[in-house]
């Protein structure tokens, strides 16, 4: 029987249910965050990040939001395309929905243009 997600995200999946049907999928000792199938967040130690690309990275910027960072087995510290969630937006769903929809937006654009590049292989 698969173990309930943690309190944290049990909290999140509450805060996000204004954005829609939001589920949580354990993964690399963190939660992958998805709507229709498709990640747009990630939690790790109890924060939550959500995707950015080009069009969004600037507005996280602006609010001095920091990407996720993690440590390679080289020692050396990754970047990943997910950017903290503003502290604000954990307690208030309708603040938080603003953030998700920025998040689900770069992650249809990432998809989208996986898809084109698969076409033209």
């Amino acid at each position: 029987m698969p173990r309930p997600p943690s309190p944290f995200v049990e909290h999140l999946l509450d805060l996000l249910s204004p954005f829609g049907e939001v589920s949580a999928r354990r993964m690399f000792g963190g939660y992958g965050i998805y709507r229709d199938g498709l990640m747009f967040g990630l939690v790790a130690d109890d924060e939550f990040y959500l995707k950015v690309d080009e069009g969004t990275k600037p507005v996280f910027d602006e609010a001095g939001l920091e990407p996720f960072r993690f440590e390679m087995k080289s020692g050396k510290v990754g970047t990943m395309s997910y950017h903290k969630a503003p502290e604000s937006a954990l307690n208030w769903p309708m603040a938080m929905k603003k953030w998700a929809q920025l998040g689900w937006e770069a992650a249809q654009r990432n998809a989208a243009s996986k898809t084109r590049s698969k076409r033209r292989k």
